[in-house]
Parts: C-alpha cells; sequence; structure tokens
C-alpha cells in the first residue's frame, strides 16, 4: 500500500500489502539451517530495516528475475545489526523487529528469508570470501541483488565494485539497484529512523512506501481514560525506535472489525497521572469499540497532532483530550 493518502486508507493484513508468493514461503535462521529447491536462486542482500521504497527496488528485481527464469528469489538479512557488535554501547535503534520484517520481506513475493546471526565470526569473513561462502551454503546461487552503497567483508572492505569483480570468477551475477529519491534525497533507513524520532510521520510513511505501523496484544491498564470519559486500549508494543512521544491520529483494526476505525492515539510516559518508565502506547476509539484484552490490533500512524505534555492535574488532561478528540475527529469528517 502506498503512503499518498494516508487517511483513506488502512493498515488491514500486513500493511495492506498483497502476497504475491509463487509457493509456500520459508523463514531460515541462519545460513547452516537454508534448505531451497535445486533452481537457480536469486538472491537480495541487505540489512532492509524498515522494507522501505529503496529496499523494494533490490527485492522486485530479484523476484522479477526469478520469474523470468523459473528460479527461486530470496532475501538474506541480518540480525542483529552489525551496530550491536560494533558499537554495544550505542547500537543502531531498528524500526522493526526480525518477525515483522520478515513478514514484509515474504508479502513482496520471494520464497525465503534468510536471518544471519550477524556473529564476530560471521564479521571476520573477508570480502574476497563472502560469495564463496555463500555458494559453500546456497549450492544453486545464481545472482546477488544489492543496493549501490552496499559494504560486506572484514571491515566493510568490499563494495560493489568489488562484488561485481569476485562474481565474475564465480560465474554469478550481480545486480545493484541505483539509490531511489524522495523530495530530492535518497531514501534510507537513517532518514526514515530520524523523521520517525521528529514525529514527522507523514514523511516516514511516504518514505516506507506504506503507511507506518505498529502491532500489539491489548493489555490491561489502569482505566484511567474510563473515568474521565475517553477510555483507551492499552497495547503491548517495545519498538527497538521510538517515535516522538504525543498525540497522533491514527486507524485501528483488527479481527473484530471490518475495516479500519478512526481513534487518537497517545504514545509516551503520561507524565500527568504516572512517570512512567517504559512508554505506552494507549489508543482511543472514535465510535463503537469491538476491541478488549487479548484481542491482537494494527495501530496505524496518521498524523502527529501534538508533543507529549505535563498538565496540572486530571481537568486539564480531560480538556485538552478532549481538544485533540475534536482535532481527529475533523480529520475524518466525524461529528
Amino acid at each position: 500500500m502506498l503512503a499518498g493518502s494516508p487517511l483513506s486508507k488502512g493498515v488491514p493484513d500486513m500493511a495492506g500489502w498483497v502476497d504475491r508468493t509463487v509457493n509456500a514461503p520459508t523463514h531460515f535462521d541462519g545460513l547452516d539451517r537454508t534448505t531451497l529447491p535445486p533452481r537457480p536462486l536469486h538472491l537480495a542482500i541487505g540489512m532492509f530495516d524498515g522494507v522501505h521504497l529503496g529496499h523494494r527496488a533490490v527485492i522486485e528485481a530479484a523476484v522479477q528475475s526469478a520469474r523470468r527464469s523459473g528460479g527461486v528469489a530470496a532475501v538474506l538479512t541480518f540480525w542483529p545489526h552489525p551496530s550491536a557488535l560494533f558499537q554495544p554501547d550505542n547500537p543502531r535503534r531498528l524500526i522493526m523487529d526480525t518477525t515483522m520484517k520478515t513478514r514484509l520481506l515474504l508479502a513482496l513475493g520471494v520464497e525465503a528469508v534468510i536471518t544471519q546471526p550477524f556473529t564476530p565470526e560471521y564479521a571476520r569473513i573477508e570480502a574476497e570470501a563472502f560469495l564463496p561462502h555463500l555458494r559453500q551454503h546456497l549450492p544453486h546461487l545464481a545472482a546477488v541483488y544489492v543496493g549501490e552503497n552496499w559494504r560486506f567483508g572484514r571491515g566493510r572492505r568490499g563494495d560493489v565494485a568489488m562484488l561485481v569483480t569476485e562474481a565474475r570468477k564465480h560465474g554469478l551475477t550481480v545486480f545493484s539497484a541505483p539509490r531511489v529519491n524522495l523530495d530530492g534525497e535518497p531514501i534510507s533507513s537513517t532518514r526514515i529512523r530520524s523523521l520517525l524520532e521528529a514525529g514527522e510521520i507523514g514523511a516516514a510513511s511516504a518514505a516506507l512506501g506504506f503507511t507506518y505501523f505498529a502491532e500489539g496484544v491489548v493489555v490491561p491498564g489502569k482505566r484511567l481514560g474510563r473515568t474521565i470519559g475517553f477510555p483507551t486500549l492499552n497495547l503491548a508494543w517495545t519498538p527497538q525506535l521510538r517515535p516522538r512521544f504525543g498525540v497522533y491520529a491514527v486507524r485501528i483494526s483488527g479481527p473484530k472489525s471490518p475495516g479500519s476505525l478512526p481513534g487518537v492515539a497517545n504514545y509516551g510516559l503520561r507524565p500527568t497521572v504516572e512517570q512512567a518508565a517504559e512508554p505506552r502506547l494507549e489508543v482511543h476509539v472514535l465510535g463503537n469499540c469491538p476491541f478488549g484484552e487479548g484481542d491482537a490490533v494494527t495501530v496505524e500512524w496518521l498524523r502527529f497532532v501534538r508533543p507529549e505534555m505535563k498538565f496540572a492535574g486530571v481537568d486539564e488532561l480531560r480538556a485538552q483530550i478532549a481538544r485533540d478528540r475534536a482535532a481527529v475527529a475533523a480529520d475524518f469528517s466525524l461529528p
């Protein structure tokens, strides 16, 4: 689902993406556990955090080539991010976890996702040994697909030019996808992380190519919202990369709803009623709410309304929530 008009679309099944896989998709935990059909393998390689528009240019090239040749399209990605190994005191905070990333990758039409543990031993593989290492585990490897700025091998010494040179020695083809630009700037996971941390949800969704969303199970809360006239659903959601604390216009969906329902969400530490140690995502549904504790739901983030604030008391908080609700209801043309 493209993020052209976020208020007009929800995020049903897989953020609105259509599963275009030909065969039953599979996930493998590591190259040494991977078993693929004996057909030419077209392998997209990268971290692919966020599975954004730039990533899709790489992955869809592998999928299309595999279909034309009767081969297998797969993705090789990594966990944790290399920064967890090289900068353990300040690792990169990821947009999505492995489970969500795998689901989005499989929805693009690949037949397998291989999540390789990024260990010290793996990081020590020399650039020249990288393709032989892949061939050892993936004997039917025919082509490799990467972004134009992709680096590999010990010390990140390998670049696309080296990859092409080494691939020729092993009879492999390399496809390097140029970076995709948005508003004159390259799309990258780093850029999207910065946008989310700034609360620029619309811009982040445009770069992702789908509306940013959270998934979680409704858990018990303190029921303060009910006492002040604005009942909320509390979600168990703990992303590495935290969006800006504040109030958002959202849509929420789940098995109990025929479609996405409009709502107001607060993500933060709730400083007026408690100084929580961990942020919480709470959603107030505009209208009848079919969801309750234990329900799995998807929350689609549409617009940043205001930053989180500490109020003098519950009455002031109640008045502000009423204003927030009215503002978001206007987004949806609701009374």
